[in-house]
């Protein structure tokens, strides 16, 4: 892989594989690769764990782990409320691997007391990135007070990389949704990346993001546009269908749906992003959103919760909102909000 910057735009060129090539066990093979190297650390380790992403990462650990004969269990950690559908996942997960399972208790009222200290270490107003950003930046504090792990492990990038947004489903090309796939690769830094950084960053912990590994990527991005699309109905199909028959994780797992960081820490009969709502909707009033384009001509805010957000933002940040060049949305669907949930072609997950 290749990136050349020209006038401050930045260009990814890789070098094809073939199209005749089977390719799903050299992504498995690449990925085991990687985490073996990432075992190589003298402090403590720690895997955040709830989605497919982080579920696999935690079980290859595990496993490598054993064969390598660590003085010490890797623990894994979860947050959300009690019938938060990321929870039970990560504990159906924790226990087919046999991993030391921290579950975090998450309540909405402990998450609004954050609001303020997470925009301050984002040091942005993204409406999904604060979302999300709740939970890890809660998860980060009681590993760094609970436990002696340091280094912690997350999934960050598979999305981007393996077309893992629900939207993909809709993407009018294998072309166009590759292209969306390294666009959203290059604004890692605004939204996902930055939020597992600076969460974990604010509490001392040292992040690894085994698939953003370049060797991972390089190869993956070479894999031909049709391979990495949506199949099936389903999401970041070859990811999934590398890792198939090996009962490394629960199958209800391996193929478990799309559900974002903050919509499944909560249930799905009153979500995070539904608590938002009704609690900053008597936080922010009718008359500040009918004067928010003279407010904040940049990046005008359209509801409550991205108001609110921008104030907390400009109370630290003062005149520095041109640091978002835009929020994160999702493509090619009718969409208001970011949030997975909110989506037409949303679904619940029947396993859960």
């Amino acid at each position: 892989m290749i990136i050349s910057s020209m006038k401050g735009k930045y260009m990814i060129y890789v070098k094809p594989v073939s199209r005749n090539h089977q390719h799903t066990s050299p992504v498995q093979s690449a990925l085991i690769k990687l985490w073996a190297v990432c075992l190589e650390s003298p402090v403590h380790l720690g895997k955040c764990e709830c989605g497919l992403d982080s579920s696999l990462v935690a079980a290859m650990l595990l496993k490598l782990s054993k064969e390598e004969k660590l003085p010490y269990s890797i623990q894994t950690f979860s947050i959300g409320s009690e019938d938060s559908p990321d929870v039970m996942a990560a504990e159906k997960v924790a226990a087919h691997i046999g991993s030391e399972h921290h579950k975090v208790e998450f309540t909405a009222e402990e998450g609004v007391k954050a609001l303020e200290e997470v925009i301050f270490h984002l040091e942005t107003y993204d409406i999904t990135t604060v979302r999300a950003s709740v939970g890890m930046y809660l998860i980060s504090k009681y590993i760094r007070e609970k436990t002696d792990s340091v280094v912690i492990f997350s999934g960050e990038g598979s999305d981007e990389l393996t077309q893992g947004y629900l939207y993909f489903h809709k993407a009018p090309s294998a072309k166009a949704g590759a292209e969306d796939s390294v666009r959203l690769l290059k604004e890692l830094y605004l939204f996902d990346v930055l939020r597992a950084d600076r969460t974990t960053a604010a509490h001392g912990l040292e992040l690894r993001v085994p698939f953003l590994d370049h060797r991972f990527t390089s190869y993956y991005l070479s894999l031909p546009e049709e391979m990495r699309t949506p199949k099936d109905g389903v999401e970041k199909h070859l990811l999934r269908d590398s890792f198939k028959g090996l009962d490394l994780i629960p199958d209800e797992i391996l193929w478990r749906r799309k559900e974002a960081f903050s919509d499944g820490m909560t249930s799905e009969k009153k979500s995070w992003y539904t608590y938002l709502q009704e609690h900053l909707d008597s936080v922010v009033n009718d008359s500040q959103m009918e004067k928010a384009e003279q407010t904040f001509p940049h990046n005008t805010p359209k509801t409550k919760e991205a108001y609110y957000y921008r104030q907390v933002f400009e109370k630290f940040f003062p005149g520095r909102a041109q640091w978002l060049s835009h929020y994160w949305m999702p493509r090619w669907i009718s969409a208001t909000d970011p949030s997975a949930r909110t989506l037409s072609i949303y679904k619940p997950d029947k396993q859960q």
